[in-house]
């Protein structure tokens, strides 16, 4: 992992429940924004994506912003990417890269 792979921009945001009767949330503020690198599920864990109910699911690589912003399951991403219009992700874990330092991993799942 190289800073050049680092193409697809996201943008990591904060939600508010609606006011008032109706359910729902929008959007309280942009928290971070970010280079990063997109990766599906991969075909040969496909199925076991599918059994377990994981097949939405994204994994980003960002630059370890340090101290700056610290993502948590209370936030969401947009992707600037065709393929990503009009889809929020919801952030399900984060882990440093065990392979480089410099990068963490961002698990997220699709908010239908």
């Amino acid at each position: 992992m190289k800073t050049g792979d680092l193409r697809t921009p996201v943008v990591f945001y904060e939600y508010e429940a609606n006011s008032g009767p109706l359910p729902g949330e929008t959007e309280k503020q942009v928290l971070y924004d970010a280079w990063a690198k997109v990766d599906n599920v991969w075909l040969k864990d496909m199925e076991m994506a599918k059994s377990n109910g994981t097949l939405s699911d994204i994994t980003l690589t960002i630059r370890d912003p340090q101290a700056e912003f610290i993502p948590t399951n209370k936030h969401y991403i947009s992707i600037d990417a065709p393929e990503y219009m009009d889809k929020r992700y919801n952030v399900k874990h984060v882990q440093p890269d065990l392979q480089n330092h410099a990068f963490i991993n961002v698990i997220a799942r699709l908010v239908e």
